[in-house]
């Protein structure tokens, strides 16, 4: 079996303590930022972690990310420009420990995609890590200017660093 994202052979990952697949709409600009920030704070923590990204529409499969969202983390000292969009399928719920909606559509496409076999126990939105029960979207920064990648970008950081916080000792 193989992660329905990436082609990465399902025993070595079924290995990793913690498996996180950041989903959004089109999974070029706010899924991999959180990929991007989520893989730099791992390797700074040492954690064996894996994180993906995917998108539940199929409008940029194959494509690298947004050229402001790339920007933004590179700014930041994290390389991001090697991703490509992804589509998310249900095999996510095998794959991934934890799946994080960036925002209440992408949530209930989640919920579609999976259908009957959900397992959306392993979903939650992803600012529920940090403002817990607020069920509250990552602005999308596709339709906006240069501006609103940097604030995502802090947002997403934030989170992040909430995640380690809250997880680290559970799957180390």
């Amino acid at each position: 079996m193989t992660l329905a994202l990436r082609g990465i052979p399902y025993f070595f990952v079924s290995f990793a303590p913690m498996r996180i697949l950041m989903v959004c709409l089109g999974n070029i600009c706010r899924s991999p930022i959180a990929e991007g920030i989520m893989r730099h704070k791992i390797k700074q923590h040492g954690l064996t972690w894996v994180v993906e990204s995917a998108g539940t529409e199929s409008y940029h499969i194959g494509e690298a990310p947004h050229h402001f969202a790339q920007k933004i983390c590179r700014e930041h000292g994290i390389d991001i420009s090697e991703f490509r969009a992804a589509k998310f399928t249900s095999d996510a719920f095998t794959a991934y420990d934890q799946i994080y909606a960036m925002a209440g559509d992408v949530y209930r496409e989640i919920t579609r995609i999976g259908g009957k076999n959900a397992d959306m126990s392993k979903v939650d939105y992803f600012l529920n890590e940090l403002h817990k029960g607020s069920n509250e979207s990552v602005p999308d920064p596709w339709y906006g200017p240069e501006e609103g990648y940097k604030a995502v970008y802090e947002m997403i950081d934030k989170t992040c660093d909430a995640i380690i916080r809250t997880k680290k000792e559970i799957y180390v």
